[in-house]
C-alpha cells in the first residue's frame, strides 16, 4: 500500500521528465531606428509621410500586401528618387536662360540650349570629366548599398536591407541638422519627402516639356530671350 501511495505521488514528477513541455519564448519588441518603431497596424507600418489632406494616399495599392521589408524597399527609393529630383530640378532651372550659371563649362555668348541636352556639351567639351562624373555616382550607390543592403547569402533576399537601416540615412550630414529627437526627425522626413515628391513631379515635367519643342523652361513661359541654336549642338537629333 505504501509503496502504491508513493508510486502515485511520484507520477507527476515522472511525467514531467519524460513529457516534452511547451517551450515558452517571448517576441522581442524591434528596436526603434532614428524614434521609428515598425507598426504593422499602422499605414506604411508607422514611416513618415502620411499627410492631411490625403492620408495614407496609395491608389495603386503598394503597400496593402507589403510586408516590412518591401516597405522600407519602397521608402528607400522614394527617398533616394526624391534628392536626385531636388537637384536635378535646381540643376535644370540654374544652367538655363536668363540664369545660365554653369561655371566648370563656360560657354561665354553661346546658349546651349535646354538642360536635358547639357550632357552632350559635357561629353564634347571635356569627355574626361564626364567619365569622372559617371564613377564619382557609382561610388556614391556603392557606399550607399554597403551601409543599407545586407551581403548576399545568410538566407537573405537579393537587396533586402538591413535591419537597423532607416530607409535613406546613408549617415551622411555635414551640417549636423539630423535631430536627435524622433519626432522632430519624422517631421524632418516628412517635409524632405514632400519636397522630393513635387520635385518629381516638377523635374519630370520639365523634361517631357524641353523634349517636345526643344526650348528652355523661362523660354517657355515668356521670361527669357532665346538665343538657341540647335545647330551648334555637338550632337544632332
Amino acid at each position: 500500500m505504501n509503496k502504491l501511495i508513493a508510486a502515485l505521488l511520484l507520477a507527476p514528477s515522472a511525467s514531467a521528465l519524460f513529457t516534452p513541455q511547451k517551450k515558452v519564448t517571448s517576441t522581442a519588441a524591434p528596436a526603434a531606428i532614428n524614434g521609428w518603431v515598425p507598426d504593422e497596424n499602422e499605414f506604411a507600418f508607422g514611416l513618415p509621410g502620411s499627410l492631411d489632406p490625403v492620408p495614407e494616399f496609395d491608389p495603386l495599392g503598394f503597400t496593402k500586401k507589403a510586408d516590412l521589408m518591401r516597405i522600407k524597399t519602397l521608402r528607400e527609393a522614394e527617398t533616394q528618387h526624391g534628392r536626385v529630383a531636388m537637384l536635378a530640378a535646381l540643376g535644370l532651372l540654374i544652367t538655363e536662360e536668363p540664369i545660365e550659371f554653369h561655371p566648370l563649362f563656360e560657354s561665354y555668348n553661346k546658349d546651349i540650349g535646354p538642360a536635358v541636352r547639357h550632357l552632350d556639351e559635357v561629353r564634347a567639351v571635356s569627355p574626361a570629366f564626364f567619365d569622372f562624373f559617371a564613377i564619382f555616382i557609382g561610388s556614391l550607390e556603392l557606399n550607399r548599398a554597403l551601409v543599407g543592403w545586407v551581403a548576399p547569402g545568410d538566407n537573405k533576399k537579393f537587396q533586402d536591407l538591413k535591419d537597423e537601416y532607416y530607409p535613406g540615412d546613408v549617415g551622411f550630414d555635414p551640417l549636423n541638422l539630423k535631430p536627435a529627437d524622433g519626432a522632430e526627425f519624422a517631421e524632418m522626413q516628412t517635409k524632405e519627402l514632400q519636397n522630393g515628391r513635387l520635385a518629381m513631379l516638377g523635374t519630370a515635367g520639365i523634361i517631357v516639356q524641353e523634349l517636345v519643342n526643344g526650348k528652355e523652361i523661362f523660354v517657355n513661359l515668356g521670361l527669357a530671350q532665346d538665343r538657341f541654336d540647335p545647330s551648334q549642338l555637338p550632337i544632332q537629333f
